[in-house]
């Protein structure tokens, strides 16, 4: 799996070296070892690395903090079990949204050291948001103890497409005053440290097979339900991203063609129906009220009818896009996020309507359709997740 980064500074790595060659087989047994602990001879097995070559990769790990090992039997035998060390690399996962700030420490072990959020004006510049991110990385560092030279890298979510050619922000995003800016650039160098940049659905539907319930499924679709609408796709075990990725953006199906006008360009698309943007001006009609997404949740749990209303409408519309979108890619499971995923079934039983609708039957059948168990830490849990697959884990 690829993600967007900066190629790394100074001499550049030689692929045939000694050191890329312990570098890879190094990144293999790290791999190997997320699953849990396991001896030495269990990574050869796994690794189909000598034994040789696994004790010597051991041995860098623990003397580097990656990893430690104790005594243990395996088969009657003296064995060393080797673990990875939940303070040894950190992970830094970042998720800008319209309106806030996400900020996620975690381990190698997939556990959460730390984590905070910070709300951000509507309409604030990259600038103002980097610098937020920079803030609130720093407090959490102070809060949990963890040290600067522990993080390995930072995942970093943004709400819209991403143009991986040249690490920018594409015409769509609902950040518009980030359009055009070269984000990586700017934030490896507030941050000091090596970045990977994706689209927030994308890293959702990253965290489902990492962090969620899902780590069997070869083929998952995440879409997130907020100020926008996008998916991240799972294709054969791996983020899918197109030619220059910029994928799943299924906020811009076209739903009514004689619709509202987009931010697009376009005429009804699904966002312009579906959106939380959307609800929120169809039932804000009528009042000076500024409602939230969590007043939607709130009105819908109290069985308000215009609220009921609303999220029936947006998620048969939604139903209707990813049965199209179920029809050419067959998942195996569908996952709805966003803000409005703790609605469970109130969500869930509009979207299966509209889905099996318009899906080919037999596939509307065999496609599972659930919310995210990870709430609104999805994207910056599946930021981590991006780092520890692309970061260099080999210290000084």
């Amino acid at each position: 799996m690829s993600a967007t980064s900066r190629p790394t500074r100074g001499k550049s790595r030689n692929p045939g070296s000694q050191s890329a060659l312990r570098h890879l087989n190094q990144q293999r047994i790290i791999e190997t070892l997320m699953a849990g602990p396991a001896t030495q001879a269990e990574l050869s097995r796994q690794t189909g690395l000598s034994t040789a070559t696994v004790s010597n990769i051991v041995k860098i790990m623990q003397e580097s903090g990656l990893a430690s090992t104790e005594p243990t039997t395996s088969s009657g035998r003296r064995a060393l079990n080797v673990r990875l060390n939940s303070n040894g690399a950190v992970a830094v996962g970042i998720d800008f949204g319209r309106r806030h700030l996400r900020v996620v420490l975690a381990s190698m072990s997939y556990r959460v050291l730390a984590e905070g959020s910070v709300e951000l004006p509507l309409g604030h510049q990259a600038k103002e948001g980097i610098s937020a991110a920079v803030q609130l990385l720093s407090r959490l560092l102070a809060e949990s103890g963890v040290e600067r030279d522990a993080l390995v890298g930072a995942g970093v979510g943004i709400p819209g497409p991403i143009d991986r050619r040249t690490s920018t922000v594409a015409q769509g995003a609902i950040l518009p005053e980030w359009v055009g800016i070269n984000i990586l650039d700017h934030l490896e160098e507030t941050l000091g440290m090596p970045v990977f940049l994706d689209n927030d659905a994308n890293l959702g539907a990253l965290s489902e097979v990492t962090w969620g319930q899902h780590g069997s499924v070869a083929n998952l679709l995440f879409i997130k339900i907020g100020s926008g609408i996008g998916s991240g796709l799972i294709i054969n075990g791996a983020p899918y991203y197109g030619t220059v990725g910029i994928t799943g953006e299924i906020g811009h199906a076209t739903i009514h063609e004689l619709g509202l006008i987009c931010r697009c360009g376009n005429r009804g698309c699904l966002e312009t129906i579906a959106s939380t943007t959307t609800m929120i001006e169809l039932l804000s009609r009528g009042s000076n009220e500024q409602l939230t997404p969590a007043d939607i949740v709130a009105r819908a749990l109290a069985r308000d009818p215009a609220t009921l209303r609303v999220i029936d409408d947006a998620g048969l519309a939604v139903g209707r896009a990813l049965g199209n979108v179920a029809n050419l890619i067959n998942p195996e499971v569908i996952v709805v996020g966003g803000p409005l995923a703790e609605l469970g079934d109130l969500l869930l039983d509009p979207i299966r309507r509209g889905l099996m609708r318009h899906a080919v039957p037999v596939v509307g059948e065999s496609t599972a359709l659930t919310v995210s168990s990870l709430g609104d830490r999805a994207e910056a849990l599946g930021a981590t997740a991006l780092v520890f697959t692309n970061a260099k884990f080999s210290r000084p």
